[in-house]
């Protein structure tokens, strides 16, 4: 415990250095190779930040760099946007419970462990942002929340707030087979369709109701934290994360959004090939997965490699997710790997792992590509990002180094090994001093 708190004492010193760097001086990243998502690579570029914030970026001899700005220089190296996960399972969360099959007012935040190690995992992968998804055993198992991760000591220090202060995150859904089983829960995809239009059928009218009162307590129905979510979803406030694997399902899903007006991202599809042309119609984006394993429940055995490169020539918006423990999230960037070996394009691969995702959260105005004026997150790697012989050496959010590899203690989360599964003090690790045991 005492080489515990030292450590801990001297790393929270040492992040709090960066970080004033990082706010009050120009830090001007030179010589590497950019890949800025929404325009052409740069073989030797500059990128400058400040404030947390990206303040310039462009070609080596093309950018000045500000006077009394920190040199680093990353000549050899590749520096991307901070990838984007927007379906991952960290913090050793629970949702919803066996009581109902449908829970809209269950809040995943009210139960997420920010000192679990998966945080550390996820920015070892390079991750700066995920989207926390309870599990997929109901057909609405609550609210989702969107979280940067910057560390913190709670929950509230990693969420992310809209103009109004309200955290954000979005609404999870599915069908299929996860929520088929005893009462109350639905038996058949018929009833489980059922149950969810009757669900909306009643936010509907819920809101209809406080509309009719115009403030008057009186007149104001009594309220009800499940229809106060499903309204925020029918007004466009909270997007729907649907998890959906046969084909079936995802026109079921696609039906239901059409009937009640409701925004979604379409989780998973793995048999999203067999109907890329009626999900591009209708504009829904996909954030799918991609397993080099068998196994898994029997809906996914259509699952392809190529179901990215089908979307992709449809003309989807498609993002790659982790669903981790499914895809470990220190390898998430194999998934834009595995997209193009199957035939999706380079850009739309390093898209699906970057700015794709953020704009299936909303957060496209503020993350997932290096420009002027965004977040300064993002991570420098060893070489091309599709490589398997790439590493991720370092991922920075809002202009603070959050994982460095050349730090054992850090290195630790990357490559696994003992102490690496203990909870921790973000961005503290885990072992009893130097000797590592």
């Amino acid at each position: 415990m005492r080489y515990v708190m030292a450590w801990t004492f001297g790393l929270h010193l040492s992040l709090g250095a960066v970080a004033l760097s990082a706010q009050d001086t120009p830090i001007a990243f030179v010589g590497a190779k950019i890949i800025p998502i929404d325009a052409d690579e740069i073989e030797r570029g500059v990128l400058i930040v400040q404030g947390g914030k990206i303040t310039a970026v462009g070609a080596e001899g093309d950018l000045a760099i500000p006077a009394g700005a920190e040199r680093v220089d990353a000549t050899g190296k590749v520096i991307m946007p901070g990838l984007i996960c927007t379906h991952i399972h960290i913090g050793g969360i629970g949702g919803a419970d066996g009581s109902a099959p449908i829970q809209p007012e269950v809040r995943v935040y009210d139960s997420t462990n920010v000192r679990s190690s998966g945080f550390r995992r996820a920015v070892a992968g390079g991750l700066t942002t995920v989207n926390i998804m309870p599990g997929s055993g109901h057909l609405m198992s609550g609210q989702t929340i969107y979280v940067k991760l910057r560390g913190g000591k709670t929950i509230e220090d990693f969420a992310y707030r809209g103009a109004d202060g309200r955290i954000l995150g979005g609404m999870k859904m599915a069908n299929g087979t996860n929520s088929r089983r005893d009462p109350p829960f639905p038996g058949t995809r018929g009833k489980s369709a059922a149950l969810v239009r009757e669900a909306y059928v009643k936010a509907g009218e819920y809101r209809d109701k406080i509309a009719r009162a115009a403030g008057d307590p009186e007149k104001m129905p009594e309220r009800d934290l499940g229809m106060e979510a499903l309204v925020e979803v029918l007004e466009g406030k909270r997007i729907v994360h649907h998890h959906t694997h046969r084909h079936d399902d995802i026109m079921t899903v696609m039906r239901l959004a059409k009937e009640f007006g409701f925004r979604v991202v379409l989780h998973h599809v793995s048999e999203g090939w067999k109907v890329a042309d009626e999900i591009a119609k209708a504009g829904v984006p996909c954030s799918i997965i991609v397993l080099d394993s068998p196994g898994g429940k029997l809906e996914a055995v259509n699952l392809l490699f190529k179901t990215g490169a089908i979307l992709e020539q449809a003309g989807v918006k498609v993002a790659y997710h982790t669903d981790d423990w499914i895809t470990d999230a220190r390898i998430f960037l194999r998934s834009a790997a595995l997209g193009v070996r199957a035939g999706m394009s380079r850009p739309a691969a390093l898209r699906a792992v970057t700015l794709s995702g953020a704009e299936m959260l909303d957060l496209g105005g503020r993350i997932g590509s290096l420009a002027a004026g965004k977040d300064a997150d993002f991570i420098l790697l060893s070489g091309d990002p599709l490589s398997v012989y790439s590493k991720i050496l370092e991922t920075w959010v809002e202009g603070r180094r959050v994982f460095d590899r050349s730090d054992p203690q850090d290195r630790l989360f990357a490559v696994g090994g003992y102490g690496a599964g203990r909870d921790s003090e973000p961005y503290f690790c885990c072992f009893d001093g130097e000797e590592g045991r």
